[in-house]
């Protein structure tokens, strides 16, 4: 008994020592704490950065600095039930105590220091703050004397309620997964304030221990066993029915975060110090056009298209909806992480809207005038069609609708002021070179634009012919109104490019919705395109290689407008939408008057029919009437015959005149033979000069001088 007598009288004197350090740290510490500055509650603790779609879903949880998650999440956005499960775990004399509380560390001591029997911590929520936010080692006496020290330090500078923040935000939830909002997230897969009282005190027991209590065990017992006892000990408001807590408790993992739009969000700045960027991408539309483009990109693996991009605006708003870079991030084989919405491509003909535009703008046509599609030479620039044939007259709807490229680049010729060269500039398409560099040729494509130029561009026409900015986060100013196009131009521009039988279209069926679409394939077969306009949105789709490639399949029509439909019939299936379009055109300075068919203006003929009018701007009188020009042999031009060569010298005579009309052709006034408009008929001159003539049927004719010389 005496050695029992002896523990006791021991104990009691080491209990008396330690609490006699603690009183005369604690006054020691009072006026360094008092005249203290005000010290950072996380320090340099680094934070993660959450993208969220326009309703508030999460896009993507990016690592912090330290490789960790943390997701900065403010008091009032977390659930009470797991405040209060928390200070039930943690410290339930939080807001009785000036940051650290003596009796418990009063306990911990002795019984850590004094009986050694096992290491307890005794610290309040305030010393745990500091721990985490100072990475301090609290197991020996200079760790637990700065800790002490710095919680007062807190407490004497900042309310329970940011103390109490501040933890929940830096507080372990198993793995690299710290703060309660992070935890919420992941483990559950919802914004920390709706969490379920179960949810709340599953989570409130982590950070006790969050090795063995982690939700990404594969063994759950100890974490089963915490939030079970801690269930039992909740106040009454937050005490869960013991049938519930006893429910298994599903929870995810890191692997199940979403990863959504990620070109979108690579391009966007990130807040310096983590945080939240709201983006107006809608999370169920980015989803299921996401899956709608990689599912047809694997369907049509075997055709050689290579990737695809795709971008969903919202006219009204300017908002990006939806942006999909390439049908798979991660598939570095097809290069997936360059963005096509942003990569330079040639068009194709998705900029001939613009020119018919302008030319509506600037008084050249009305949808109806009659326009020629012949074989025409600008200077030394003749340009073909797609199919090899030329039609002949053809009215601008038309020849804009069947994407003809000799009657769009007659146009582009007489724009003035601006021509599309400097219209493009103005609205802010980058063209590295000058207008003489493009020529012509910019209409059918030869100058690189990105998607995102062409989404606006469309999106203007839709707009009465104003152009924005496209937006891309909900704290985005709206970009400067600019009008670039009158009203009637750009909405009647829209009316020639709407499908006039879409059930002769099989890809376009399924949708009662107008669609005011238009498709470009590159020189090469590199770039296939599909943009349109329907109800509230602007849509635009490409295929092709990212390094460049050719492919066969590559065509517009028949590779990119099928997805577009696909795709606009996702959107559609999700939305109820009304045509924007064709109810605007009736508040318009438009009128519907009888054209003739032969002529293409609005006179008195036994073939008539209703086309668009602007008054005071349309042309009365045909836009381009036709004249009789042989387009070769070509003037300027010596054409050499050599007797040494195994070939004759032949020369294709070919004209442009009224189209099915038989043409005589003529060498002085020897008849050389007939030939269909259209089709060449070829000769073999001897050297010398020679006048050559043809004649139609109507007895219009043109000639034109050439010189042949010898070789020899």
């Amino acid at each position: 008994m005496p050695e029992a007598s002896s523990l006791k009288t021991r104990s009691k004197l080491a209990f008396f020592c330690i609490g006699a350090a603690l009183w005369l740290t604690l006054m020691l510490m009072a006026v360094p704490v008092t005249l203290s500055p005000r010290p950072s509650l996380t320090g340099s603790t680094p934070f993660s950065t959450a993208w969220y779609d326009r309703g508030g879903k999460l896009l993507r949880l990016s690592l912090a600095a330290d490789d960790r998650y943390r997701l900065h999440t403010e008091l009032q956005d977390v659930s009470p039930a797991l405040i209060a499960a928390t200070l039930r775990q943690e410290d339930r004399h939080f807001y009785r105590h000036p940051g650290i509380n003596p009796f418990s560390l009063l306990r911990a001591s002795f019984e850590t220091y004094a009986l050694r029997t096992r290491p307890v911590g005794g610290s309040t929520i305030t010393m745990q703050l500091v721990r985490l936010r100072d990475n301090l080692d609290t197991r020996t006496v200079g760790g637990k004397v700065a800790q002490i020290y710095r919680a007062l330090q807190l407490e004497r500078h900042y309310a329970k309620s940011d103390i109490l923040e501040a933890y929940l935000n830096l507080a372990p939830y198993g793995g690299n997964i710290h703060g309660a909002g992070t935890a919420a997230r992941i483990y559950f897969a919802q914004d920390a304030r709706t969490l379920s009282i179960p949810q709340s005190i599953a989570l409130a027991v982590i950070p006790q221990n969050p090795v063995k209590r982690s939700p990404l065990n594969t063994d759950h017992a100890a974490w089963d066993t915490a939030r079970l006892r801690l269930a039992v000990q909740m106040p009454a408001p937050y005490r869960p029915d013991s049938e519930l807590m006893n429910l298994p408790l599903a929870a995810a993992s890191r692997a199940d975060l979403p990863s959504l739009a990620p070109h979108l969000l690579d391009g966007l700045p990130v807040p310096p110090a983590g945080g939240a960027v709201h983006t107006t991408i809608d999370h169920a539309l980015q989803a299921t056009l996401e899956r709608r483009l990689a599912a047809w990109m694997k369907h049509e693996q075997a055709r050689n298209m290579g990737n695809g991009a795709a971008m969903l605006v919202h006219i009204p708003t300017m908002q990006v909806r939806a942006l999909i870079g390439s049908a798979d991030f991660n598939d570095t084989a097809a290069q997936g992480q360059v963005d096509g919405t942003a990569a330079r491509r040639s068009p194709g003909s998705t900029l001939k809207p613009f020119v018919y535009a302008l030319a509506l703008e600037q008084g050249l046509i009305h949808p109806e005038t009659l326009l020629d599609d012949d074989p025409t030479y600008f200077a030394e620039y003749r340009p073909g069609n797609f199919d090899k044939r030329f039609i002949g007259k053809v009215p601008a709807r038309e020849a804009l609708s069947l994407s003809r490229n000799v009657p769009a680049i007659a146009l582009a010729a007489r724009l003035d002021r601006p021509d599309l060269y400097t219209f493009l500039a103005d609205a802010g398409v980058r063209l590295p070179h000058g207008r003489r560099h493009y020529g012509l040729s910019l209409v059918a494509g030869g100058a690189e634009v990105n998607m995102r130029d062409l989404v606006r561009l469309y999106a203007m026409l839709a707009q009465g012919g104003t152009l924005r900015d496209v937006v891309y986060t909900a704290d985005q100013p709206p970009g400067r109104a600019k009008p670039v196009l009158s009203p009637e131009s750009a909405l009647l521009t829209l009316t020639m490019i709407e499908s006039e039988d879409p059930a002769a279209l099989p890809f376009a069926a399924g949708t009662d919705l107008p669609a005011y679409w238009k498709t470009g394939t590159s020189n090469g077969f590199r770039d296939a395109w599909t943009v349109g306009v329907f109800g509230d949105y602007v849509l635009a789709v490409w295929l092709g290689h990212f390094d460049g490639r050719p492919s066969a399949a590559l065509v517009g029509r028949d590779a990119a407008a099928p997805l577009f439909f696909d795709l606009m019939r996702a959107v559609t299936a999700r939305e109820k939408m009304r045509d924007r379009i064709k109810p605007a055109l009736a508040a318009l300075n438009l009128s519907r008057v009888a054209i003739c068919r032969r002529t293409g203006t609005p006179d008195a003929c036994d073939d008539q029919y209703d086309g668009w009018f602007i008054p005071g701007k349309s042309p009365f009188m045909p836009g381009h009437a036709a004249t009789p020009e042989i387009l070769s042999p070509r003037g300027g031009i010596a054409y050499v015959h050599s007797r040494r060569s195994a070939e004759p010298l032949r020369i294709p005579l070919e004209a442009k005149s009224t189209r099915d009309q038989t043409l005589y052709w003529f060498a002085g006034n020897r008849f050389l033979g007939t030939a269909q408009g259209g089709s060449p008929l070829f000769w073999s001159p001897p050297p010398g000069q020679h006048t050559v003539r043809f004649v139609d049927g109507a007895g219009r004719g043109a000639s034109q001088s050439i010189t042949v010389v010898n070789a020899d």
